[in-house]
């Protein structure tokens, strides 16, 4: 902590005095991820010394009882912040997900349920997209596969901002839904499902991909009609061929089509190695939140009883309505704490 807090201090002195720009920036960035540890840390050291002053006026006291008493009554305040400051500090410690600060890329695709499940994974994107604009964050449709009735059988997104992946990695999984589908006419609840995947944004330094790992087709895209369609072959198709991952995007700009699919493949391969990291680090892992594994079931929206669960933390709020609307904070911020309070544990079991 006496290092942090050295660290910070030389920092501040050092862009006072006017570095270079790309050394202000450099200081600047670590300056920003160092407030909130030595904030924590200063309020903690004066939490501190006021319980150490508190002991020394009990001490003095000595047969002084109203003294005493009004010594006594600020105590359990103080313990009361002293514990919640560690508790803080101890989170702040906690080591960082490299990946935490990247945008995203948020992909979901309808699963079990046909033209139900096309609708659930389209209210599920409308969901992510509210909670982003209300965050402040850029919601950008890469693409979209439009469902018979309705929905998406499949959505991907860019998501942009501060703390995007840190704040929806937890949302990869398995949803499903429990409702009376539109098409139902005997008014019989069903069960559908749609898969999330949350990506981080990898960059070209943090995922290498050599030409010759790599094939690209041109095709014609397909769509509804029209002259542009018809005609021109827009459409790209990337083949990486060590994993097998195909990436298609078939917007109109050929351009834009293989950067797009470029950036969707580097983050998928980036997931891919996080992914095999996090396996060889801990078998155990795959069981734990943030496991990123999309194979099994994580949260429930029932819409009769106006519910959603989250399985993994055993949470159920009774406002599907607004969850749908987008404010899902509530369940961002208990699986956060979850994750956070496993890490410790796990640190208390090492020592």
């Amino acid at each position: 902590m006496d290092q942090l807090s050295k660290r910070f201090d030389m920092l501040e002195r050092q862009m006072a005095a006017g570095p270079d720009p790309d050394a202000y920036v450099k200081m600047a960035s670590e300056y920003a991820e160092l407030q909130p540890m030595v904030d924590t840390i200063r309020a903690l050291q004066t939490a501190e010394r006021e319980m150490l002053d508190l002991e020394t006026l009990l001490h003095d006291a000595g047969t002084d009882r109203e003294m005493r008493e009004l010594a006594e009554a600020e105590r359990p305040a103080l313990e009361e912040r002293i514990e919640k400051l560690n508790h803080e500090m101890r989170i702040l410690l906690l080591p960082k997900d490299a990946a935490d600060e990247k945008n995203a890329i948020l992909e979901i695709r309808a699963g079990t349920g046909g033209d139900e499940a096309a609708l659930f994974a389209g209210d599920l994107f409308r969901m992510y997209e509210r909670y982003a604009a209300e965050r402040g964050w850029r919601f950008e449709t890469v693409s979209l596969s439009e469902g018979e009735v309705g929905g998406f059988k499949e959505a991907i997104a860019q998501v942009s901002g501060k703390g995007v992946f840190a704040n929806l990695k937890f949302e990869s999984g398995v949803h499903r839904v429990q409702r009376v589908p539109q098409t139902e006419t005997q008014g019989r609840i069903h069960t559908s499902a749609a898969t999330v995947a949350v990506l981080p944004e990898a960059a070209g330094v943090d995922i290498a991909i050599r030409p010759e790992d790599i094939r690209i087709d041109t095709m014609r895209a397909s769509g509804a009609g029209g002259q542009h369609v018809n005609t021109t072959d827009s459409a790209v198709r990337i083949t990486h061929i060590p994993s097998g991952i195909v990436v298609v995007q078939a917007e109109k700009s050929q351009h834009q089509n293989r950067a797009r699919a470029m950036q969707i493949l580097r983050s998928r391969l980036f997931d891919m190695e996080r992914s095999k990291a996090d396996a060889e680090r801990s078998e155990s892992r795959r069981a734990q939140v943030g496991s990123g594994d999309r194979s099994e079931r994580i949260r429930t929206y029932n819409f009769p009883q106006g519910r959603v669960t989250d399985h993994r933390i055993n949470l159920t709020l009774y406002k599907l309505d607004r969850v749908m609307e987008g404010e899902i904070d509530e369940l961002v911020s208990a699986l956060t704490e979850d994750h956070q309070s496993r890490l410790l544990a796990e640190l208390g079991e090492n020592g």
